[in-house]
């Protein structure tokens, strides 16, 4: 799982030009398995208990959010872009198709960085929900929207022994490179 923020966790990259301050909002997507449905703050509630666990927090470090924390991040998140415009958040909510049952979610960070309109990449599936495809197809659904919206590069920043998360960026066509930024590998498309 890629620890990128998406609400302005990290620092600001330069600032947005063009057509990309007009970015649309996270639209709702399908897959076979899956729909990926805009965040909203009120999903807190929902995804509180799936994410209280401290093994989603093995390679990323830090613990699980209360449900009051949550509901801010989500509300920050919500927003769909750093307060200086510099970066765009596109969140979604992971769901089951057959069920409409939350599993995890899936962010997307869209900045220019050195002219390339890059996508920092990330997920994450509660542990009861691991193993079953759903996190790859949820990063495929979104990552090929981001192509299909104009992004140039894709990147994803793993923790070197997360083999689960590196299986998924692989399947989207992410590879490892060199850069390693809090502990975790840069790969990019």
């Amino acid at each position: 799982m890629s620890a990128f923020g998406g609400d302005g966790s990290r620092p600001a990259r330069a600032r947005l030009t063009g057509n990309l301050g007009n970015w649309p909002d996270a639209p709702t997507l399908l897959g076979r398995q899956i729909r990926l449905e805009p965040l909203r703050a009120e999903h807190a509630q929902e995804m509180a208990p799936l994410l209280d666990d401290p093994h989603l927090h093995v390679f990323i470090g830090g613990r699980p959010a209360s449900l009051a924390e949550l509901q801010q991040r989500y509300q920050r998140q919500a927003a769909g872009r750093s307060a200086d415009g510099a970066e765009r958040w596109l969140n979604w909510i992971v769901r089951r198709l057959d069920d409409d049952r939350a599993i995890g979610t899936v962010q997307a960070t869209v900045a220019d960085e050195a002219g390339d309109v890059t996508a920092a990449v990330a997920w994450v599936v509660a542990t009861p929900y691991q193993g079953r495809g759903y996190a790859r197809e949820a990063a495929h659904v979104m990552v090929a929207w981001l192509w299909r919206s104009g992004v140039t590069r894709i990147v994803a920043h793993i923790h070197p022994r997360h083999e689960a998360s590196a299986a998924i960026a692989r399947a989207v066509n992410l590879t490892p490179t060199e850069v390693v930024a809090d502990g975790e590998i840069r790969w990019e498309s």
